[in-house]
């Protein structure tokens, strides 16, 4: 069973079921369900829900059993109290006995929920995904391995990415590198991704989209846009090949950006932006429309548009919020800052302040801040082996 933790409404869901907290009951169901099966003193509660605040220990019982009541009717999920010394959130195994999804062991059936997977996937329906894995248990049904993991990713959950799971390590280095390019500078992170390219040692589908996609970025944010443009020769012609007729957007995409830090005249910039919206008629994925409208927005900023920019912004990020892919909104986010870095513009320091502080709590709100010397310890053990 998979719970979907929403920190924008507070609510969790699983099962089809979905269930309001406050937020404090929020924080402390997310603290217990990332570290389930382990028990914790009502002291390290208060201390890592509760920081730099002075409540009493009577506030986590409270919290408790609040708690217990409204996740009542999610079957499955328990908050033991452990005797003289606190709780634990326990998850129910299934039960023995007769089968009560014979389903689950059916080859087509995993084939063609891969495919839904797939088709959610490539229309960026973050939201669509994780609601179909909630429904795992009751339509009966084996989810695809890489979907397993790859939902941790649209999560955010970054503490399961670092710990939790049987991942392959240089999967699990993938993932967590394109973490540390949310976070990082972006020298530090072009270096251990021309690191791992050269070793050639991620998963083959994952060392490619590394290689025409991920990098691009990085070039043009650490002054050598040159070698992302070189680098896109590569890319053009990778996504010709098949597998890859849905890389179109996303490249002209970054692309456009490359050419937005690189201070690219307007008249190629509406060149650009005009055949990017042509293929959104074509193709309407929702992770693309959101990651263009911010880059739009960007350009209009650079041009001193700023109310029309800002509003382009905003809208950008509401789609990729929409889209429930937290790391894609993490990544719309980075990007704004690191515009904003380079160009003085109209109403600069105002905006720089808003996406400043959302970029910050995005980054919180994934457990970015304090686990960034465990993802880089990650990396370079990887890197030792």
């Amino acid at each position: 069973m998979i719970l979907e933790l929403n920190e924008n409404g507070y609510t969790v869901s699983a099962n089809g079921i979905t269930v309001d907290l406050f937020a404090k009951e929020f924080a402390l169901l997310r603290f217990l369900y990332r570290n389930r099966g382990r028990a914790f003193s009502r002291e390290q509660l208060l201390d890592s829900v509760w920081p730099l605040e002075y409540p009493v220990e009577r506030t986590v019982d409270d919290h408790i059993y609040r708690l217990r009541k409204k996740l009542g009717p999610i079957e499955g999920i328990t908050i033991r109290t452990v005797r003289g010394f606190g709780y634990c959130l326990t998850m129910r195994e299934p039960a023995t006995g007769v089968d009560a999804s014979p389903s689950a062991h059916d080859a087509e059936l995993r084939e063609k929920m891969r495919e839904v997977f797939a088709k959610y996937h490539q229309y960026g329906q973050g939201k669509s995904m994780l609601a179909l894995a909630r429904q795992q248990d009751v339509l009966g049904y084996e989810m695809d391995p890489f979907y397993s993991v790859y939902l941790r990713f649209v999560q955010g959950d970054l503490e399961w990415l670092l710990s939790g799971g049987e991942i392959p390590g240089s999967e699990r280095v993938y993932w967590l590198l394109l973490f540390y390019m949310f976070a990082g500078e972006p020298e530090d992170g072009l270096n251990y991704c021309e690191r791992v390219l050269a070793e050639k040692r991620l998963p083959s589908s994952q060392q490619r989209e590394m290689e025409i996609l991920n990098i691009l970025d990085l070039y043009a944010l650490t002054g050598v846009p040159e070698k992302a443009l070189e680098r896109l020769k590569l890319t053009r012609k990778v996504i010709t090949e098949p597998g890859y007729e849905n890389f179109d957007t996303p490249v002209a995409n970054v692309e456009l950006y490359i050419h937005l830090m690189m201070g690219t005249p307007d008249g190629e910039m509406q060149r650009m932006a005009e055949a990017i919206e042509g293929l959104l008629k074509i193709k309407p994925f929702l992770r693309e429309i959101g990651s263009f409208l911010i880059l739009k927005g960007l350009w209009l900023l650079r041009k001193n548009e700023r109310r029309t920019g800002e509003s382009l912004l905003d809208e950008g990020l509401g789609v990729l919020d929409l889209s429930g892919f937290v790391p894609i909104r993490l990544f719309g986010l980075y990007r704004i800052a690191h515009f904003c870095r380079k160009f003085a513009f109209k109403g600069r320091e105002e905006l720089r302040g808003k996406y400043g502080a959302l970029f910050a709590e995005e980054q919180a709100r994934c457990g970015l801040p304090e686990n960034m010397v465990r993802i880089e310890a990650a990396l370079n053990d990887f890197f030792k082996m």
